[in-house]
């Protein structure tokens, strides 16, 4: 199928799509087929194993069109309060009922596409979120990495909600950028 947006290949992509997120949160990873995704979305099964050819070529494409999107960082006006606008979403992200994002996290490990393409977004979010270390540089020391900043700054939210699967705090996303921004006002993610 070739991309028109607006015709019929992309009302029955968006659709799919949709399927495959709801599915994902309300049957998980295991419970994901293409016939649920076919039905759900309300095309033959074969439209989606010719245009994805199974499970983890439906997962890609959830990740893939979710870095297509128009999403922005935070520009609150400072690096502290950006970082912290940014941990707000992640962690809001991660702890909606349901949470797709979790649930998309842990089919990457079972699918070489979906893994493929979860590494795809995340270069692309991080390069994105690079703007705001760049809006900071006049209070950072010459070299500071932005990539290491940034993961510094938002893996105790990961840490906390994916590892521990603990519940989320409303204080944390607030301390894990403050830590951050002190740690490279200090010189910790300069590149030597």
């Amino acid at each position: 199928m070739t991309a028109r947006p607006g015709g019929r290949t992309a009302r029955v992509r968006a659709q799919v799509l949709d399927a495959v997120r709801a599915e994902l949160a309300e049957h998980g990873f295991d419970a994901l087929t293409v016939e649920t995704v076919a039905a759900r979305a309300g095309v033959h099964r074969t439209t989606v194993y010719r245009r994805w050819g199974d499970v983890g070529g439906l997962l890609a494409d959830v990740f893939d069109a979710t870095g297509g999107d128009d999403w922005s960082p935070p520009d609150t006006g400072s690096l502290t309060g950006d970082l912290t606008a940014l941990n707000h979403e992640i962690q809001d992200a991660y702890t909606a009922e349901p949470s797709v994002m979790a649930a998309l996290i842990a089919a990457s490990f079972r699918s070489e596409a979906a893994e493929s393409a979860q590494r795809r977004l995340w270069d692309d979010r991080y390069a994105r979120c690079e703007a705001v270390v760049e809006r900071a540089r006049h209070v950072l020391p010459p070299g500071t990495d932005a990539r290491r900043l940034l993961v510094a700054a938002t893996a105790p939210l990961y840490h906390r909600l994916v590892l521990l699967r603990e519940p989320a705090d409303p204080l944390l996303p607030g301390e894990a950028a403050r830590a951050a921004v002190l740690a490279a006002e200090g010189g910790a993610f300069v590149r030597l």
